[in-house]
Formats: C-alpha cells, sequence, structure tokens
C-alpha cells in the first residue's frame, strides 16, 4: 500500500501528532517491528555513559514537551 502524506501543508505539531500516532501502533505488536543489530551496539555505549555518570535518562514526557516548545 502507498500512502500520500501532505507532509508540506501540515504543521510540525501535525507531524509530531503523526508520529506519535504511528509509534503508538506500532507498540502493539513490537515482534513484528526489525531491530538493526547495531541497535544493541548503541543501547549498550548509552548504558555505559550512564553507568559511569556521563549521562542521564529523562522523562519522555518532558523530552516531547521542550520538543513541542521549541517548535513553536
Amino acid at each position: 500500500m502507498q500512502l500520500t502524506i501532505p507532509l508540506d501543508k501540515m504543521t510540525t505539531a501535525d507531524k509530531l501528532r503523526a508520529l506519535e500516532d504511528i509509534w503508538s501502533n506500532l507498540q502493539r505488536t513490537p515482534d513484528e517491528v526489525p531491530s538493526p543489530a547495531w541497535h544493541a551496539d548503541v543501547l549498550q555505549a548509552r548504558e555505559n555513559r550512564v553507568r559511569e555518570g556521563a549521562s542521564q535518562f529523562g522523562d519522555w514526557a518532558d523530552a516531547k514537551h521542550r520538543i513541542r516548545e521549541q517548535t513553536r
């Protein structure tokens, strides 16, 4: 199926909502979403940085709020 989305006519907020809707749908069947092998390496490196105190985890809701504020 080919889907045409009017990206040029959508606001940034509309695009982010569309991404969230798609991601929510994909999360319903996580076993069907392939993960590239390099993802494991990236996750391990990030875990190491958190363990070493070089990075920290943030709340996803807060991150989305900050992103939305930047696009206004």
